[in-house]
């Protein structure tokens, strides 16, 4: 500890502290302009200047590290016009284009103006206009007004990684602009903008749309990945016009494209705005007499079991519930499930099965401490990015030895210390192998293994059979390599192990998810305060959906069902086999968004009643007998639970289009019809009672996590599977998420769509070559019946072999290709 005394107040702080931090503890404000928490300080703008005592100059508090018996003084005449004549200097080439500029009324350089009495302005200068960047996708760049502050590039660069924006030329000259002109590496995200202290980075969405003060705010919880990042909306009119959100959250205001520009989708114009009965418009209370009728038809005369239901991870706790209970409780139908089922679910069975976990172990804040991370098969730039930014921030800021297992070349790549870049399908043998070399090299967490392990024994049994290099052989990643990978990872204060869906979706995917615990549970990932096991999802309420019971076989916490209903693929069966007469789709679209897709197309062909609650006309909707038009989460109430147990509150910010409702009054109205009876609900009320059934649950609480404390945990013994030799198909197809889209639901939003705007599919080069193919030509892929066609992008990303496609898209529906319950495909690939 470090003692000083700061305006006569003494005390003692940490080594490496700052003036700055040591003034904050003691409540002693310091003005700044150019320095912000979440990244390293520059001391550009020098507005932080104090005196200490014996320096003859002033000190920049935000840079300079404090000293044992150093006095300090932060306010005097003497800083006072230093500030000033600072601000002063600063204005000389900033144009006072105040009425029209964006950041007018939220401007730190107004803020600071006026703050520090910079009231007129001795200095001048010749101006010299420069450029403005117009051509970059949602952000403009306006140099003019820029005061070099190198917030945006220390964002970019330490939150984002990106390494989008630098300083560029020197003197005079220098500006904050893209590096080599072009925004290549740009992901779009808007952190530049959120950090900007003036209107020289701001968003073209909301430009000229309005002074801040007339806009109402309204404190949320964002839509897409599970992440939960904290939000606000800014509305008018009833219409969300930009999101922000505070450096204060949870999430240090940080947001990936889809947080900040994804709203636009809630202002499409394809909106459904009206209730429908067949092909014609109808009023609600029709649409939901002819929805009771026709359930009550077919349960007449076909039993409860011929009616099923499909949820949504996109919906709140609270309509998760009453999905469950409408079915349960007014149809008498356990048939329900959701997209959950297409790997997160079985996923879920086995930690809570292992670890009696319902999602992570932790919240995701304990990854920023991990003194190593391990990501397996997943790529968090898509999936959570929020997640990846604290991820990049044990690495970068606080050195954790960070090992990526993925089959592509992603964004974490350039931050790992090793990439294993795996062959499809070896997804098991590449965790048994690190496991392996983890025991054989004694690189377990002894501590934790030797007071929580039962079974040690057992499981280097079992893995003695592993040859070291034979599986790295298959997996196609040298032994060193994978040597090196557990060595990294091994013996380490904490570890934080990640996974998302190329594991969870890949085939055998629960012996691997199984395997993958074992590792976790050997490296001491577990009941720490820092690292722990996390597994990642796409969509926002994936742990809440499965929590409420949208599941065949579990009831609202986790409670198994007396009576399994049907899952997906059974209920698919079912309607093929003429079983099931009737689905009812909550905020799903399985025809543009699930595997087999034309197969589900044709399947819903069969249906006497398909009933679909939506926000958006997707392709089921065009064989729905029935249309329920509702609300998405800015105009709804709520709680969504993140993937680490957050349950976080929405409030409700906008206005629904037309007629839409929202999705708890909607399923609330048709429960009330079917039962007879006249509940009123809300979604306060409706969470009193899931409080009642489900341990935990509440609006703004965090979850315990159910890893038990103390006592002895048994390793999982399997068999040791054969390495997945090199499939005789020459293609493997790998449909996946990107960053600049959400599922299905951006593709509805016009500013992802300006990134975004269409599929691909990566091709290695050595593969195009073969194929007679370039960039941007034609290509056509076909798995059994199925095939789609969409331009190449010939990268070194992919290996030869394995194709990579988007598949966010309607109009290129790559998850057709998949078969149920795959992750992947073998394909045929030729020029289109």
């Amino acid at each position: 500890m470090v003692s000083l005394t700061i305006d006569g107040k003494d005390i003692s702080v940490a080594k490496g502290s700052t003036i700055l931090e040591a003034a904050a503890l003691l409540g002693i404000t310091i003005p700044t302009l150019c320095w912000l928490k979440k990244v390293s300080p520059t001391g550009a703008c020098r507005v932080c200047a104090v005196e200490v005592e014996g320096v003859d100059r002033p000190m920049t508090a935000c840079n300079t590290p404090v000293k044992e018996g150093i006095k300090v003084t932060t306010q005097s005449e003497k800083l006072s016009k230093i500030r000033q004549k600072i601000m002063e200097l600063m204005l000389v080439n900033h144009p006072l284009d105040c009425p029209v500029c964006d950041a007018g009324g939220e401007c730190d350089l107004q803020n600071a103006c006026y703050g520090l009495g910079a009231s007129r302005q001795e200095y001048s200068a010749l101006l010299e206009r420069r450029e403005i960047r117009y051509d970059w996708p949602l952000i403009e760049s306006d140099p003019n007004r820029c005061i070099l502050c190198e917030k945006c590039v220390k964002v970019d660069h330490e939150v984002v990684g990106c390494n989008a924006i630098a300083v560029v030329n020197r003197g005079e000259a220098t500006v904050i602009d893209t590096v080599d002109g072009k925004p290549l590496n740009c992901e779009f995200c808007g952190n530049c903008v959120g950090v900007c202290p003036t209107g020289t980075l701001i968003s073209k969405p909301f430009k000229f749309r309005g002074r801040p003060w007339a806009f109402n705010v309204t404190k949320s919880v964002c839509a897409f990945c599970s992440t939960g990042c904290q939000i606000e909306y800014h509305t008018r009119n009833g219409r969300v016009e930009r999101v922000t959100s505070e450096d204060e959250n949870y999430n240090s205001g940080n947001l990936c494209i889809n947080g900040r520009f994804g709203y636009s989708y809630v202002n499409a114009p394809e909106r459904l705005t009206e209730p429908m009965v067949g092909s014609a418009r109808a009023d609600w209370n029709a649409a939901m007499g002819s929805a009771v009728a026709g359930l009550k038809g077919i349960v007449a005369k076909y039993g409860p079991d011929a009616v099923a239901g499909l949820g949504s991870p996109r919906v709140t706790n609270e309509e998760n519930y009453l999905f469950q209970k409408l079915f349960r409780g007014a149809i008498g139908s356990g048939n329900i499930d959701s997209e959950a089922r297409l790997g997160f679910a079985q996923a879920q069975k086995v930690l809570r099965e292992r670890l009696g976990l319902q999602g992570a172990s932790a919240t995701i804040d304990a990854i920023d401490r991990a003194g190593a991370v391990l990501v397996f098969g997943c790529d968090l730039n898509a999936e959570a990015t929020g997640i990846e930014y604290r991820v990049i921030k044990a690495a970068t800021k606080n050195d954790a030895k960070l090992v990526l297992a993925n089959m592509r070349d992603v964004k974490l790549k350039k931050f790992a210390n090793s990439h294993l870049k795996y062959r499809p399908g070896n997804e098991l043998t590449l965790i048994n192998a690190l496991t392996r070399v983890v025991l054989d090299e004694g690189l377990q967490d002894n501590d934790f293994v030797s007071s929580r392990i039962a079974n040690l024994t057992e499981l280097t049994t079992a893995l003695s059979a592993v040859s070291v290099a034979d599986a790295a052989e298959a997996a196609g990643v040298s032994e060193a390599d994978l040597r090196s990978a557990g060595r990294l990872l091994g013996r380490k204060k904490s570890v934080a192990v990640i996974f998302g869906a190329d594991l969870m979706r890949s085939s055998g995917a629960e012996e691997a998810v199984t395997a993958l615990v074992n590792l976790s549970l050997l490296l001491g990932a577990l009941g720490k305060d820092t690292g722990g096991l996390f597994p990642v999802y796409e969509k926002t309420n994936i742990r809440g959906l499965l929590d409420m019971g949208v599941a065949p076989d579990m009831l609202p916490g986790n409670r198994a069902a007396s009576a399994s209903g049907k899952n997906l693929w059974q209920i698919i069966e079912g309607i093929e086999q003429g079983s099931i007469k009737a689905l009812y789709l909550l905020g799903c679209d399985p025809v543009a968004s699930f595997p087999e897709g034309e197969r589900i197309r044709t399947a819903f062909g069969n249906l006497e009643l398909l009933i679909v609650q939506d926000p958006f006309p997707g392709e089921s909707l065009k064989q729905a007998h029935i249309v329920f038009p509702s609300s998405v989460a800015a105009e709804k109430r709520g709680t969504f639970t993140s993937i680490d147990g957050r349950v976080q509150s929405l409030a409700k910010a906008a206005n629904s289009p037309g007629e839409a409702r929202e999705d708890w009054d909607i399923l609330t109205e048709l429960y009330n019809r079917l039962t007879g009876e006249s509940r009123p609900a809300s979604p306060a009320s409706i969470m009193a009672e899931i409080a009642g059934l489900v341990p935990g649950y509440g609006a703004d609480v965090i979850l315990p996590a159910a890893f038990p404390a103390a006592g002895p945990i048994s390793l999982a013994v399997m068999g040791v599977a054969r390495p997945a030799a090199p499939s005789a198909q020459s293609y493997t197809l790998l449909p996946g998420a990107i960053l600049y889209h959400s599922g299905t639901t951006t593709t509805w939003s016009k500013n992802n769509g300006e990134v975004a705007p269409a599929g691909y599919v990566e091709i290695h080069p050595d593969d195009a070559a073969k194929l007679g193919v370039s960039d941007g030509a034609a290509l056509r892929l076909s798995a059994g019946t199925a095939s789609v066609t969409g331009p190449a992008r010939v990268t070194n990303s992919v290996q030869p072999g394995l194709l990579f496609a988007p598949y966010h898209f309607r109009s290129m529906n790559v998850n057709a290709l998949l078969g149920k319950g795959a992750g992947s495909a073998s394909v045929k690939v030729e020029k289109a």
